[in-house]
């Protein structure tokens, strides 16, 4: 051996030497090296009710890993969604701003299949659906994360446009599979006969007649194995338990879900009914055939529902069992909600309303948030918390600062559910077309199509009481809050496809 390699080997032994000093003091001391950024897993269901999961008081869904998490992590009572409904909630939890400052304030979705209209080829592609979508200049949490070294993946629900510009791809995730609009026929992944699934940037239908859960199940746990030892965040939009869309009132009545776990339920009966009108659209089997005259029974509606979510509960399951097989689970922030309030075969109480509505029932939602490194198991809070709480708390503790420029209108909520500090928010707006709504503190205001009110939730969560008439001055100041918040709104830089400018 030469001088020089001796002399090579001898600065490496006492480099190696030095490093392992320096762990021994550090550890000594208390001290830790640079700690990676954490792992982050945003998982939503689609129109869930507000106890349709056990650990919110549903004594009849089973969902054994959802409710693990609760015991886990922290289940949030109080915890709102931007909008009533699925496309303006989803662009709000992916950049962290009001719906009528990301400018998706309302769905990206055609009407006409509502009235049995199924589209041709060249007919869909210049609907509002097809060519509708979020604003480019819009920066979506994974391309946020990007800074950190983040790896991105979505596989399910999308529904913020269809043409390149607006896919996952083009908005920083690093790899796709779902459907991108607002609903599908959970087998064929059809919307009202339109095919749907998408992989990355490309239509697919490789996959069709596979339970869609599966196959988001699927992705997910090889997206898991191939990208555990980096940073990633996995965003999984299930459509479960949304009402299937099909043109056939036999299916589309409610969701859809597998034999195996529809038999779990026997108490409920896989029942259709004869209805002497089939609503505001009639179905054929053939142009020329009669009209069906029958439908889901209030039984199948919600076995069909109950299972889907059952359904998706193990395939949450798998996922959080591969961080426990990785040892990355202490590290790894797991967040499940429902993207806006339970519709179809859902059970919302102690809430007044469902989905689409202004009420408790339409916007609040079931949220827990697992982080063992920080939050501790079995906490239960009832503190006034957003889906628009989740960019700037992930942001955080990626190590990240948030976007110049930008307005974020949530917190960092991580303190909160440590028990350190109470809500920074205190005011919370919605606005669907005329419906209005105002929480400011314990008080909540409503002005809408189905019914208007004034409302004390710290006494009154069910909104049966309209306090407006004993109220007066506190009614003029939730109005007055809401038009301070509308006028922010509308100084905002505004935002496509719906605002004018």
């Amino acid at each position: 051996m030469s001088q020089n390699q001796v002399q090579s080997k001898y600065h490496t032994t006492c480099r190696f030497i030095s490093l392992a000093l320096l762990f021994c003091l550090c550890s000594a001391f208390g001290l830790k090296a640079a700690e990676t950024p954490p792992n982050i897993i945003m998982i939503v269901s689609d129109d869930q009710g507000y106890r349709d999961l056990g650990s919110f008081g549903s004594e009849e869904i089973m969902t054994p890993h959802l409710d693990r998490l609760a015991k886990e992590g922290a289940k949030l009572t109080s915890f709102y969604v931007t909008w009533p409904a699925c496309t303006p909630s989803r662009g709000s939890l992916l950049t962290g701003r009001y719906p009528q400052r990301n400018g998706i304030y309302d769905m990206i979705r055609n009407e006409a299949p509502d009235f049995g209209h199924k589209y041709k080829p060249a007919e869909y592609e210049v609907t509002f659906e097809r060519i509708g979508g979020m604003d480019v200049r819009e920066k979506l949490l994974p391309a946020l994360l990007k800074p950190a070294g983040y790896v991105s993946a979505i596989y399910g629900k999308w529904d913020l446009g269809i043409h390149k510009r607006f896919l996952p791809l083009a908005r920083g995730f690093d790899d796709f599979y779902g459907f991108t609009n607002t609903g599908i026929d959970y087998f064929t992944h059809e919307r009202y006969g339109v095919p749907s699934m998408y992989r990355n940037n490309q239509p697919t239908e490789e996959d069709k007649g596979t339970y869609c859960t599966y196959l988001f199940q699927r992705e997910a746990v090889r997206f898991i194995k191939e990208n555990h030892q980096k940073p990633f965040f996995l965003y999984l939009p299930f459509n479960a338990p949304h009402g299937a869309s099909s043109l056939d009132p036999r299916i589309r009545g409610g969701a859809q879900a597998p034999e195996k776990y529809k038999n779990m339920y026997p108490h409920l009966k896989d029942t259709l009914v004869t209805k002497k009108k089939t609503g505001r659209y009639e179905f054929r089997e053939r142009p020329d055939g009669p009209v069906i005259h029958q439908g889901v029974s209030a039984s199948k509606r919600r076995l069909e529902y109950v299972a889907s979510i059952t359904c998706m509960d193990d395939a949450i399951g798998e996922v959080l069992g591969l961080l426990d097989e990785y040892q990355i689970a202490d590290n790894t922030i797991v967040v499940f909600f429902s993207d806006n309030g339970g519709s179809g075969g859902a059970d919302n109480s102690p809430l007044k309303g469902k989905k689409g509505m202004m009420f408790e029932g339409g916007i609040r939602v079931p949220c827990l948030v697992r982080y063992p490194a920080k939050i501790k198991p079995g906490t239960v809070n009832d503190e006034l918390l957003t889906s628009l709480e989740l960019v700037p708390t992930f942001l955080k503790e990626a190590a990240i600062p948030l976007p110049e420029n930008v307005v974020i209108d949530g917190y960092d909520m991580l303190p909160v559910l440590m028990g350190k500090t109470t809500s920074p928010r205190n005011e919370m707006y919605w606005q669907r077309r005329e419906d209005k709504a105002a929480r400011v503190g314990h008080w909540k205001w409503v002005e809408s199509e189905k019914g208007s009110g004034l409302f004390d939730l710290s006494q009154d969560i069910g909104e049966k009481h309209d306090l407006s008439p004993t109220h007066p001055k506190k009614l003029e100041e939730m109005k007055n809050h809401f038009a301070n918040w509308k006028k922010q709104m509308a100084d905002a830089e505004p935002r496509g496809p719906f605002r004018d400018y």
